[in-house]
């Protein structure tokens, strides 16, 4: 195979794995309640403790949060953000 030939397929193959990840970023997501293992949570606390990703301290608090596909958080073991706010009082 010429040089020109293996940088055309190489592209091809690329470009063509852009595309089928494409659905799966697409996919719609929901925030999903105590899941995250410390350090790992997406954003900030749902209870102000702190206002960023990955700084969570203990595994699966509560407050703490992660995007998941929509409609996968409760096979998680995971809260919505109405039954976690309820969980605080």
């Amino acid at each position: 195979m010429n040089q020109r030939a293996m940088i055309a397929a190489t592209a091809l193959t690329v470009m063509s794995m852009g595309l089928l990840a494409v659905p799966a970023a697409a996919q719609e997501k929901e925030k999903c309640f105590g899941i995250s293992k410390a350090g790992q949570n997406d954003c900030a606390s749902a209870f102000g403790t702190h206002s960023c990703a990955g700084q969570s301290k203990v595994d699966m608090d509560k407050t703490e949060w992660k995007y998941v596909a929509k409609g996968t958080c409760k096979d998680m073991k995971g809260l919505s953000a109405d039954e976690a706010k309820k969980m605080k009082m």
